[in-house]
């Protein structure tokens, strides 16, 4: 039987995002995303549901991350869902799911209306991105993680390695055709 585990989310950071390094020196971020749902009931009444996810992102797209990003900044992740579990030092058995993000794109700053006015794009490799200080541009930027048989090809619950990348295709000007 096939099956298919593809999640891909837009909504807005909870927290600033966490950075921290597994022992092999991979980095990984940690973050919160919030996605919202409106719609009007029977009576005409304007409804809101709001879903709190916990994502995780590996390797150098964690950093790249965690450099542009900060909490109320809205963004689009897609990746896997993973079945978390633990137990407390308690020795109550606590689970969870989380998005193991693969890919990631920055989206407009928060109440800022969104679309494609974007925060920060990661520089290619070998160039230094652009501070958080630094002028937003005008498309939003992206950072490509490894495809994803790569990803998913060691993890078998132990910590993942960094896997090889693949490079993110060139963004052109507004209003240039794209180059692919």
């Amino acid at each position: 039987m096939a099956s298919y585990n593809r999640i891909i989310l837009v909504g807005n950071l909870t927290r600033d995002p966490q950075l921290s390094y597994l022992p092999s020196q991979t980095p990984v971020c940690e973050f919160g995303i919030a996605t919202n749902e409106r719609w009007r009931d029977k009576d005409g009444n304007q409804r809101e549901d709001v879903c709190f996810v916990d994502c995780k992102l590996f390797g150098k797209g964690a950093e790249v991350f965690c450099q542009y990003m900060a909490k109320g900044r809205s963004v689009l992740v897609e990746g896997k869902l993973k079945f978390e579990q633990w137990s407390t030092p308690e020795g109550e058995k606590k689970s969870k799911y989380r998005v193991h993000v693969e890919n990631f794109t920055f989206l407009g700053s928060p109440g800022g209306g969104g679309g494609n006015q974007g925060d920060a794009a990661s520089a290619p490799r070998g160039q230094t991105a652009a501070p958080r200080s630094a002028p937003a541009p005008q498309r939003g930027g992206g950072y490509r993680q490894p495809a994803p048989a790569a990803a998913n090809a060691n993890y078998g619950g132990a910590p993942m390695e960094e896997p090889p990348y693949e490079e993110a295709p060139a963004m052109g000007a507004p209003g240039e055709e794209p180059p692919f």
